[in-house]
């Protein structure tokens, strides 16, 4: 054999033979799979984990389910690449990587604003830090019953007045990013749970008025606010589409609207990729499943 065929040949053994040692290694290797959800900033998903595993992510220990899953969710400014450790029983660890899509984000200017809610004073900063405290202890929850099988809807039938991740301007100061969707409706207008769940909070809070939290399990909720009317309260069990309050404006609103949000464990999440992936300001949404009045919506509003 001439020389440049020798040196091709071993090429291509040392190729084969190091691709089938991969490939072997690989099938030794635990790993997760992604069973559905959304992999970009904002979004969650529901991971599926060797047999033998739990996962470690953001500082929580997630023990799998009975069919392997756990679920894990991704902040605004989450790095495009995530890692997370899996621990077998013996403790040792291996780690993942996760890719995940970057966003980019708009600016919204609101005005008239009350003074006190966008620069409060000191007492109502007081009461301000004691809903803050009381909503990350709700937050803490960590439910094992995956209510979110039930899927999810809209929580109101409105207008879109403000979308998950932007830059806020509050009478001409820039404050945090707006971590939910804003749904404008008029003041009295059913509200809906989006998913199946347990309520962990119902109270009134300075910024975010008459404010329900329902926890879907596995660390994920939703929160709701500037509720006009409220219908449950802490420790009752919702089903998806059940009315739980009424649209309102209390709280740190310009009109009545609902403020939805959800978040896994403290991290915030952007509701609507549940739903939809490109969801813009002015957009009509309506619960599907639900016949509701089909008056439309007053003026566009937003909360904080």
């Amino acid at each position: 054999m001439h020389n440049n065929g020798f040196l091709s040949y071993m090429k291509k053994t040392i190729f084969v033979a190091g691709l089938a040692l991969c490939q072997a290694v690989f099938a030794q290797t635990p790993g997760v799979e992604v069973e559905k959800g959304t992999l970009e900033q904002g979004g969650f998903v529901i991971l599926k984990v060797s047999p033998g595993y739990e996962v470690s992510y953001k500082h929580h220990l997630l023990k799998p389910d009975a069919e392997g899953r756990v679920l894990i969710g991704f902040s605004r400014n989450d790095g495009v690449k995530q890692t997370l450790t899996l621990i077998e029983s013996d403790g040792k660890k291996q780690k993942q990587t996760l890719k995940i899509a970057k966003r980019s984000y708009t600016v919204q200017r609101i005005n008239g604003l009350p003074k006190n809610k966008v620069s409060p004073d000191k007492a109502t900063l007081k009461l301000i830090y004691r809903d803050i405290a009381e909503a990350k202890a709700a937050r803490k929850i960590n439910l094992p019953t995956p209510y979110f099988d039930s899927g999810f809807d809209w929580p109101t039938k409105g207008i879109i007045s403000g979308i998950y991740g932007s830059q806020r301007i509050l009478n001409g100061k820039p404050r945090a990013p707006h971590l939910g969707v804003d749904i404008a409706a008029p003041q009295g207008t059913p509200l809906h749970a989006p998913a199946d769940g347990k309520i962990t909070l119902s109270a009134d809070m300075v910024l975010s008025g008459h404010t329900v939290m329902i926890d879907h399990g596995y660390g994920l909720r939703s929160t709701v606010m500037h509720l006009h009317k409220v219908f449950v309260k802490q420790g009752d069990f919702v089903k998806k589409g059940q009315v739980i309050g009424e649209v309102g404006q209390t709280g740190r609103a310009t009109g009545p609207h609902v403020h939805w949000g959800m978040s896994w464990f403290n991290v915030r999440l952007d509701p609507s990729l549940v739903l939809i992936s490109d969801l813009k300001p002015g957009d009509k949404v309506s619960p599907s499943a639900l016949v509701l009045n089909e008056k439309e919506p007053a003026m566009q509003a937003s909360s904080k």
